[in-house]
């Protein structure tokens, strides 16, 4: 097997073109490739510069789980935190996680924050939402979002080859004209749940909104966002 190691978004678009298959971290692929064969041609991202990048308003595709530090909002260090073991979040990217994994422990924390993508086909780079990176699976160059005010996450314990575990993130948005909007992300599952309240003069109980959602129906969600969102409300800004 040749490994493509691009060092400019061109050079992966014609590995890409020629069939070269996104590897990742390999955390997910390795197993699968030993059973049913290599392909010829793979691709790592981590040269490239666009995919490494690690901000305050964006996140590589290729960097790695151990990577994420607090440079990034606090929802999605935690998530990161939390994948895997200590070995897993030294190899497992955040392009494998949203675009290769049935898991997505990243894509809570996502949502929440609005994030965009960047992703990389044959035909060239442009930007989409996460419902497509997790449809698709498209070649993930990295995430964009405007800071949020503040942001919250728990991951609830889980079993060694059980169900993936509950999942609750939140995140405190403001917008240019001074409103305010809660967001939250729910895993059920395998499943992900998004709902977004107002909060400010003219919507004072963003949690009375939240609960009319299917989110405050799934099991254990709604005492976590109860306890969140108070916290994040606090944190806006106040005329």
């Amino acid at each position: 097997m040749l490994v493509r190691l691009p060092k400019t978004v061109e050079q992966a678009r014609e590995h890409l073109t020629e069939g070269a298959v996104p590897i990742g971290g390999a955390t997910l692929v390795w197993a699968t490739w030993q059973r049913d064969g290599f392909p010829e041609q793979a691709m790592s991202l981590r040269e490239l510069p666009q995919a490494n990048v690690i901000g305050p308003e964006e996140l590589g595709g290729a960097v790695v789980m151990s990577r994420i530090d607090d440079r990034v909002p606090y929802v999605l260090r935690a998530a990161a935190g939390t994948v895997g073991t200590g070995a897993v979040r030294r190899a497992a990217t955040v392009g494998g996680n949203l675009a290769g994994s049935a898991l997505r422990c990243l894509l809570p924390a996502a949502l929440v924050l609005e994030a965009r993508a960047t992703v990389l086909a044959s035909h060239g780079v442009y930007e989409t939402d996460l419902a497509e990176v997790t449809a698709k699976r498209p070649l993930l160059l990295g995430l964009r979002w405007t800071p949020p005010v503040a942001s919250a996450y728990h991951k609830a314990p889980g079993e060694v080859g059980g169900e993936p575990p509950l999942v609750v993130a939140t995140a405190l948005h403001t917008d240019t004209d001074g409103r305010h909007r809660l967001r939250a992300a729910v895993r059920d599952g395998y499943e992900v749940l998004t709902a977004t309240a107002a909060y400010g003069p003219d919507a004072p109980r963003p949690l009375d909104e939240l609960r009319e959602t299917p989110l405050a129906d799934v099991p254990g969600a709604w005492d976590l966002i109860t306890e969140q969102i108070p916290t994040l409300v606090a944190a806006a800004p106040h005329d």
